[in-house]
């Protein structure tokens, strides 16, 4: 006759994973080993040596000789304290197997790592949403060197984002709730990316966004026209409809292919050396503020040529005259090659040193 064990019966039982847990398990095994020590020292009058020796060669099962013959009182405890042990012993081992076997101890060392870096972030950038767009706007963070942080709420993008290479920091959540914005340090960021394919889904985070961090700025995308405006109102700094971009890039390249493949090629980090770079009032050095455009000098000490001016009320102007002050919340927009806004960046340090 084949013999069945306990290990056995237990293997053939799936346990509800909601119903496990380690702290359970050691708690436990802990108040086992308090009950039995307790135990024989007060039925038996054992020392607590003595006692705590029974106590171990009990759950253990290894079946050893008992340091005195128990009388009828010991051998009714013994005899619950095993049954107990049986139920105790079951639930650790299901607990190990769940957490240990399966990964799960693993996961949660995982995800409490992936804690403690978005907690250490700082002017970092929150992408909600890892669907098409969210996918590729990831890869372009990553190529500009910004820190990020993920919010998704499905599952299946999850796994999409812990499966890739690119080891990307990430939450399992619902962007439209404050904690999952709180949880990706919203009140440390400095860009909310909306990707979202529900309109209504950006409209709340935009709102709840705004709320924790009023001068964040926040970039939604927006799939039907008549949701533009209710994100504007809602507090969306910039609202990006993908359709209507690519319709326009695409009549484009049939009225002025010249002109917009010029500026594929110079956008494109693989292609090209050429890049593009804001100078904003508020992060220039002081010798920089409220100085005109011929005072700067950035042209003949690095290089770059500033090809746009963007004003304290938001417009544009292209090519500005050298007349043209930095002042409060304005910008000026600058070309040039990797090495010369590497020269620009450094040009700013230095300046800025100085002025100290």
């Amino acid at each position: 006759m084949r013999r069945i064990t306990w290990f056995a019966i237990w293997s053939s039982y799936t346990v509800p994973s909601t119903f496990l847990s380690i702290r359970v398990a050691v708690g436990l095994f802990v108040t086992e080993l308090l009950v039995g020590t307790l135990g024989f020292i007060l039925i038996e009058g054992y020392t607590l040596l003595e006692a705590f020796y029974m106590t171990v060669i009990t759950v253990a099962t290894v079946g050893y000789t008992e340091v005195r013959p128990l009388d009828a009182a010991g051998q009714l405890f013994v005899s619950i304290f095993i049954l107990f042990n049986i139920g105790t012993f079951a639930y650790i081992l299901a607990a190990f197997t769940y957490y240990v076997v399966q990964g799960e101890i693993f996961r949660k060392m995982h995800l409490n790592l992936i804690k403690r870096e978005i907690e250490q972030l700082k002017d970092h950038v929150i992408l909600c949403g890892y669907g098409r767009y969210g996918k590729e706007i990831a890869q372009q963070l990553q190529k500009a060197r910004m820190p990020f942080v993920i919010i998704d709420h499905d599952e299946e993008q999850i796994k999409a984002i812990q499966t890739s290479e690119d080891k990307f920091l990430y939450l399992h959540d619902d962007a439209t709730h404050d904690d999952a914005l709180l949880k990706a340090g919203i009140r440390r960021a400095r860009a909310l990316v909306l990707a979202m394919p529900d309109d209504m889904s950006n409209v709340f985070a935009v709102l709840s966004a705004r709320q924790l961090n009023k001068n964040i700025n926040i970039v939604s995308r927006v799939a039907s026209p008549k949701s533009e405006q209710k994100l504007r109102l809602a507090g969306a700094s910039h609202v990006v409809m993908p359709e209507q971009i690519g319709g326009f890039y695409m009549a484009t390249l049939i009225s002025k292919p010249g002109a917009v493949e010029f500026f594929s090629f110079i956008t494109d980090e693989y292609q090209s050396d050429i890049g593009f770079e804001e100078v904003c009032y508020e992060d220039a050095p002081p010798h920089f503020q409220d100085k005109a455009i011929r005072d700067l000098h950035l042209r003949r000490e690095t290089g770059v040529n500033i090809i746009g001016y963007r004003t304290p009320d938001g417009t544009y102007v292209v090519n500005p005259g050298p007349e043209v002050l930095l002042v409060p919340h304005s910008a000026f927009i600058v070309l040039g090659d990797h090495a010369q806004l590497e020269k620009l960046h450094q040009f700013l340090k230095k300046e800025e040193v100085i002025r100290l």
